[in-house]
């Protein structure tokens, strides 16, 4: 049975430079006639909030390409290995022949060793060890890393971390009943619980979003008008009625319209909801 081209990381939001060096790890199984792996975890070294819950993470890589995700639980024990005790437990037990490595990509405790403490571990261990270069500039972003994503989404950067994500951010929940303040003005809601507790929410205001074929405005925030103090997450779906009470719904922010703000009567809000409508319609 063939071994495998590997590589190693927390490939949270699986964005640009990643998907690169996935690509680079599929390609390179293909012309070695090899497997391609990727070794991820289920859980970030800073227990951060994450951009993707592990079953989207581990989609997303297999559209890549990759033909086996490897995910280990990130255990006290898993935290202490040096980089080359890692790679005997791990890389050689699971005939690794080939380990590919972004070109800032560390691993093992606390991230003390570099690349070319890994190729010297590799080549007692019998792995192989190769650098990838960084993101290409054609793809468009001059930089780009989960932590940035985080920042970007932070501040309702949306349609800027959806450049570095290569695909729009998406929050997945199910629809719970709420105050019903939403359908009381005419614009009826889905109140969404993410299914995923620790994934980022972004920035609280107004957002233009879809949800497969369906064009929304989502609100995120405490609804200061009504003097609700509790964070919801609602969107209305634009000419759309059906009931969704206790349903999956995943929704893809594009951009955002406006931060929340209060307002003087629940007559203002419903013309500023108006407005919001039209410009999503003209948006998407």
């Amino acid at each position: 049975m063939n071994g495998f081209v590997a590589t190693i990381g927390m490939f949270d939001g699986v964005h640009l430079g990643h998907q690169f060096v996935l690509r680079k790890v599929a390609e390179e199984a293909h012309r070695q006639n090899l497997c391609s792996m990727c070794i991820t975890f289920n859980d970030s070294p800073k227990h951060e909030q994450i951009l993707t819950p592990l079953n989207r993470k581990v989609e997303l890589i297999q559209a890549l390409g990759i033909e086996r995700v490897m995910v280990l639980p990130f255990t006290e024990d898993l935290k202490r290995l040096t980089a080359r005790e890692f790679m005997r437990q791990w890389l050689c037990e699971e005939r690794v022949n080939v380990l590919l490595t972004g070109y800032d990509n560390r691993f093992g405790h606390n991230r003390a060793e570099g690349f070319e403490d890994y190729v010297r571990y590799g080549h007692e261990l019998g792995i192989s060890v190769k650098a990838l270069p960084p993101l290409p500039s054609s793809h468009g972003v001059d930089v780009v890393s989960s932590s940035l994503i985080r920042q970007l989404i932070s501040s309702g950067q949306v349609d800027q971390a959806a450049r570095c994500l290569g695909y729009r951010y998406t929050l997945t929940g199910h629809v719970t009943h709420g105050e019903h303040v939403g359908t009381a003005l005419g614009f009826p809601t889905a109140n969404i619980v993410p299914d995923e507790p620790r994934q980022l929410i972004p920035a609280a205001g107004v957002y233009a979003v879809t949800s497969g074929e369906l064009k929304g405005i989502m609100n995120i925030g405490t609804r200061p008008t009504f003097g609700i103090h509790q964070q919801t997450l609602e969107v209305h779906f634009l000419d759309y009625s059906e009931d969704l009470y206790d349903r999956q719904v995943s929704v893809d922010f594009v951009c955002r319209l406006r931060e929340e703000r209060h307002f003087d009567s629940p007559e203002a809000l419903i013309e500023q909801l108006k407005t919001d409508a039209k410009q999503t319609e003209a948006l998407l």
